[in-house]
């Protein structure tokens, strides 16, 4: 169930991450929503995926895929290209290498 914790935790945090720039310093409410929610959704779910996951494991892995799904969603969304130094730096991640 760890990893099942974990996978709902990081759904959470990547929803919150797309969803913080369209808040408008929180100015609009469904953005505003999905970003407390999301948040809500992944501490809890990441502290319940703790309790049989290390954390060196459970914050590697949610980091690793946290950035990775926001990369691309950037890209998709937002029109954000990574350039040379964004993905050295998403590679210098010891878990996504």
């Amino acid at each position: 169930m760890g990893y099942l914790y974990l996978l709902i935790a990081i759904i959470g945090e990547v929803v919150a991450t797309t969803y913080l720039k369209s808040t408008n310093n929180f100015s609009e409410v469904m953005p505003t929503t999905y970003v407390v929610t999301g948040y809500g959704i992944a501490f809890y779910f990441m502290m319940l995926a703790m309790k049989t996951i290390p954390i060196a494991i459970t914050y590697s892995i949610w980091a690793a895929v946290g950035i990775s799904a926001i990369t691309i969603i950037g890209a998709l969304k937002y029109k954000e290209i990574p350039d040379f130094l964004a993905i050295l730096g998403i590679g210098l991640n010891p878990s996504e290498g």
